[in-house]
């Protein structure tokens, strides 16, 4: 199975969990998994990342086109049917224009186009105010999970050295 990361998996393991200073493991991991056709994310992703100015948006920046895939035929036709669904839900007006002006519309079109899984820290909720990624796939039966249910589902381990 691949992945497609949200944003915040990137932003929120840089400020809390797996800070570059004292988790390298995870950044590597990262490589390592995209390496093995497990772990990508969107240009979308990454643009938000670069606007950050900061060892994210480096570790961002040196990981170039091939982990933030680019859109393609595909993702606009599924960015159509998403935006179709968007408009014909009970969702608030602002709230669907929003959501079709933000990277987590572009990220679900991914998934939803090649069978990718999506990792967010979003959980669903039933406001009409706000389409939160899990919602959205929800609806298109593209899988989801958070960074703590990828961790365990690739196998990932972060071991220390024992000349640490």
């Amino acid at each position: 199975m691949a992945y497609l990361l949200d944003s915040n998996v990137f932003i929120e393991a840089k400020n809390a969990y797996y800070g570059f200073d004292f988790v390298p493991a995870f950044w590597e991991w990262l490589d390592v998994e995209h390496a093995n056709g497990n772990v990508f994310s969107i240009d979308n992703v990454r643009d938000e990342l670069l606007e950050g100015q900061d060892e994210l948006s480096d570790w961002a920046k040196a990981r170039g086109r091939e982990f933030f895939l680019p859109l393609d035929e595909a993702v606009l036709a599924s960015l159509s049917m998403i935006a179709t669904w968007a408009r014909s839900g009970d969702y608030e007006e602002i709230a669907v224009n929003a959501f079709l002006k933000d990277t987590d519309y572009y990220l679900v079109a991914h998934a939803h186009a090649h069978g990718f899984d999506v990792v967010t820290l979003e959980i669903p909720s039933a406001s009409t105010r706000k389409i939160k990624i899990p919602d959205a796939c929800n609806a298109h039966k593209v899988n989801w999970i958070n960074t703590f249910k990828l961790l365990p589902a690739i196998k990932a381990r972060f071991v220390l050295d024992a000349a640490s």
